[in-house]
Order: structure tokens, then C-alpha cells, then sequence
């Protein structure tokens, strides 16, 4: 009896019953209703088994006490116990295979109590590195709170930099306006001074003029004080010649000159202007400037026909109303000198432009138009009407492809083959007073010219011209290629 009870109590059965009851009331709620079944099961078996134990127990305990020996507390509490109906089910298994159950149902709880020890232990070991990994960020927030205040501090410090600078530039943009308020007040009061400089010339002459019709009013009246027969018949001899010289006369050595700058400056610095504008849409050089060329050309040409045209209208004008000494030709001419504004230049740019697109030896790309040179063509025009009013007048040389190279006449170009003796293409004509050169032209020379300009002269009826030829010139050149 007494090894039976010892065995009971080294398997702690009641203790692993009383787990088992506080694990299921945890989990009762949780688990499903087969799940709560088994565990009643499972305890009802357990304490049957231990029930089993304590009755071999009870049956040992009263062997050992004889026949008579714990009859009294058999009949007054096993006896009634038994009475209320309940009937101890003899297990299907033997004592010993109970035991050994009982045993290997503690040791998985002691299992289970270990890992759930181990389990614990790292779960504190997770809380704890939790717990430094949080007191790393916050050590991080901090460095971050940190960086942001300097970055702050930065852009404020950037901002008031920034702010500076933007005053220094809107400082220095008005210096820079104030400036060119300045240049252009400078500007403006050169142009006065220009203005009074050419008004001062002006006076000039007409001081010069009216100096000069004094002294001859003096002599004139100084020989109608005193008349001698020499003077009556010089008088008589030419009367139709001005005795007192005209504006125009008296100015015409001043304007000769500065005529012939501006033509200089017409081929220093409109010239290469309106090269470099036909070169953005023409590649060929020679093409361009034979283009200046005949601007040129047509431009002087089309201005001296609109100088006899309005000279004609002045003395048309002035025929009625002409009284004094000078000529009517000289008085026509002297009003033209003083009224040079009126000259219609608009219509003589478009009579040139109109005359270049008929031109055979010049082409043009048909995106563009000859009206990018109307500057060039505007001031040449006005320069050529000019110098029709000069005595003698300017006007250009007679220039021609093939021509044969004239040394006073001309200068060679840099491109030109110096050892050529016939004229390729002409790039700026020569500007001649009667028969004498005033300012040389520009020409190239180059070897076969000859046989060049007859190639330029078929090829000039090609379909790749951008504007078509007039009628009767078209005509007449097919018939000349024809025959």
C-alpha cells in the first residue's frame, strides 16, 4: 500500500489535474465545442484513474486492518457516497499502464511549462532589444530634430543672402538703366550737335552766298556808277548767263565731296550688310554679288531717270513765275539742291527691285525677295539723285562681263586670278566724272571668263530661276538658243 501511495504522489496527479482545469478554463471560450468535449473527457479519465488508485488504496488500507477494522467510516461516508447513485467504472487498463500514462502526460506538461519558460525569456530578450532599438530612434529623432533646426538656420541664413544679392542685381539692373538713360541723353545731344553742326554748315554757305552776291551787287553797282563799253557788251554778248552764282553752284565742291564718302561709305558698309544678309539664304558668293552689283547699277540708272522727270516738273513749274538773273536751268537745278527731300524714293526702290526680277543673270531662292536690300537700293538711290545735281554730274562706269581688265578703272578682288586679263564678274562698280574714275570699282578676274559668261548667259533660261522671265525677254532668248 504504502509503494501505491508513493507512486500517486511522485506523478502530482492532482497537480496536473488542476492545470489542466485552469487551461481549460482559459481556453474555454476559444476553443471549439469538440475541442471542450475532449478536455471533459480527458479529465473524467484522469480522475477516474486516480479515483481507481485511491480505492485499491482504500481496499490495501482495510486488508490491512482485519475483518473489523474501518467498518464505522466504510458505513458513514463510503457507503452513502456510493448510495448517491454513483458506480466507479473499473478502468479498461491496468495500473501500472495508467501510472505510465499519468507520467508521460507530466513530463509534456514539464516540456511545455520549459518552452513556455524559453518562450518567455525571449520574449523579455525582444522586449529588451525593443527597448534599445526605441531608445535608438529616439537617439535618431533627435539627431533628426537637430539637423532640421540647422537646416532651418541655413535656409534663413540662404534667404537673407539670397535677398541681399536679389537687391545688389535690382541695385545694379538701375545702374545699368540709368546708364543707358544716360547714353541715350548722350546720344540725343550728340545728334543735336550734329543737327547744329549741319545747321552751322548751312549758315556757312549762306553766308558764303550771300557774301559773294554782295560783293558782286557792289561791283555790279559800282559799274552802273561808272559804265564802260567792255561791260555793256559783255552784258549784251550772254544774256542768258547768271551773272550771280546759285546755292547749288557755290555748294557744289563741298557736296562733290561728301558724295563721294558716302558712296565709299555705301561700299564699305551697306554693301558688306546686305552681303551678309543674302548670304543667310544664298550659298554661292559670286551669285550675291553680282546681285549688289546690278542693285547698284539699276539704282543709278533709275534714279537719273527720276531726276530728269522731276527736273523737268520744276522747270515746268518755275517757267512761269522765273524772274531774276540766273538761268532757268540753274534756278530749276538750285531748287532741287534745297528741297532734295522731295524726291520720291520709295517709287524708285520698287522700279529697281521690279527691274532685278527680270533680270536673266540673277536668281533669287522663291522663299525670299530682293526687298531684303531695299536699304542698299534706298541709299544708293538717293546718293545717285544727288549727284545729279553736281556740275559735272557723277555717275557709274560702264561695266560688262568679259570686258577686258582696266587697272585705273578697277581693282582686283582677293579671290581673283591676277594673271587673267578679262574681267569674270564685276562686284562694285566704278564711280567716273565724265571720263575721269573718281573712286575704282571692284572686279574679279579669272581665266576662260569669256567662255564662263557664255555658260552663265544659257544657263540663265533655267527652270530652277525662282521668278520667271518677262514675256518678250523670254521669247527673244528662246528664239536666240533656238537659232
Amino acid at each position: 500500500m504504502a509503494d501505491t501511495l508513493r507512486r500517486l504522489t511522485n506523478t502530482s496527479s492532482f497537480s496536473v489535474l488542476q492545470d489542466k482545469l485552469e487551461s481549460w478554463h482559459k481556453d474555454y471560450h476559444v476553443i471549439s465545442c469538440d475541442q471542450n468535449l475532449n478536455r471533459c473527457c480527458e479529465l473524467i479519465e484522469i480522475t477516474a484513474k486516480i479515483q481507481g488508485q485511491l480505492f485499491a488504496i482504500l481496499n490495501l488500507t482495510a486488508a490491512e486492518g482485519g475483518h473489523y477494522a474501518g467498518v464505522d467510516t466504510l458505513k458513514t461516508r463510503l457507503l452513502p457516497w456510493l448510495g448517491s447513485c454513483f458506480s466507479m467504472a473499473r478502468p479498461s487498463v491496468s495500473d501500472d499502464t495508467s501510472l505510465q500514462l499519468i507520467q508521460d502526460s507530466a513530463e509534456k506538461d514539464r516540456k511545455i511549462r520549459e518552452l513556455s519558460a524559453s518562450h518567455e525569456n525571449d520574449l523579455q530578450k525582444l522586449e529588451t532589444q525593443l527597448c534599445s532599438a526605441r531608445l535608438q530612434l529616439e537617439s535618431v529623432r533627435a539627431e533628426l530634430l537637430d539637423a532640421q533646426k540647422e537646416l532651418d538656420e541655413t535656409k534663413s541664413k540662404s534667404t537673407t543672402t539670397f535677398l541681399a544679392t536679389e537687391d545688389e542685381i535690382l541695385q545694379l539692373k538701375a545702374d545699368l538703366r540709368s546708364a543707358h538713360e544716360q547714353v541715350d541723353i548722350y546720344k540725343r545731344k550728340l545728334e543735336a550737335l550734329d543737327d547744329y553742326e549741319r545747321q552751322i554748315r548751312l549758315l556757312r554757305d549762306e553766308v558764303s552766298y550771300l557774301s559773294t552776291e554782295k560783293a558782286m551787287l557792289q561791283a555790279r553797282l559800282v559799274r552802273s556808277r561808272s559804265p564802260s563799253p567792255l561791260s555793256r557788251h559783255s552784258r549784251s554778248s550772254s544774256p542768258g548767263r547768271s551773272e550771280s552764282p546759285t546755292r547749288a553752284q557755290l555748294t557744289n565742291s563741298s557736296r562733290h565731296a561728301r558724295l563721294v564718302s558716302r558712296f565709299n561709305d555705301l561700299y564699305a558698309v551697306e554693301r558688306l550688310d546686305a552681303q551678309a544678309l543674302l548670304r543667310r539664304y544664298i550659298s554661292d558668293l559670286e551669285m550675291v554679288q553680282r546681285i549688289i552689283f546690278i542693285a547698284v547699277v539699276e539704282s543709278f540708272k533709275t534714279a537719273k531717270l527720276a531726276y530728269r522727270q522731276f527736273r523737268l516738273r520744276v522747270r515746268k513749274t518755275l517757267s512761269t513765275s522765273h524772274f531774276g538773273p540766273e538761268s532757268l536751268e540753274d534756278a530749276a537745278v538750285d531748287y532741287i539742291v534745297r528741297n532734295l527731300d522731295l524726291y520720291d524714293v520709295q517709287t524708285s526702290v520698287n522700279d529697281v527691285i521690279n527691274a532685278m526680277n527680270v533680270n536673266p543673270r540673277i536668281s533669287f531662292p522663291p522663299e525670299v525677295d530682293f526687298v531684303l536690300i531695299s536699304s542698299l537700293i534706298r541709299e544708293a538711290c538717293r546718293v545717285a539723285f544727288a549727284m545729279q545735281t553736281l556740275d559735272p554730274p557723277l555717275d557709274l562706269g560702264f561695266a560688262t562681263d568679259g570686258e577686258l581688265y582696266n587697272d585705273i578703272k578697277y581693282r582686283r578682288s582677293y579671290d581673283s586670278e591676277f594673271t587673267a586679263p578679262l574681267v569674270m564678274y564685276h562686284v562694285w562698280p566704278a564711280l567716273t566724272e565724265g571720263n575721269t574714275v573718281i573712286v575704282k570699282g571692284e572686279a574679279v578676274t579669272r581665266s576662260g571668263a569669256l567662255w564662263s559668261r557664255s555658260r552663265s548667259r544659257s544657263s540663265s533660261t533655267s527652270p530652277v530661276r525662282s521668278r520667271s522671265l518677262s514675256p518678250t525677254r523670254s521669247l527673244g532668248m528662246y528664239f536666240r538658243i533656238t537659232f
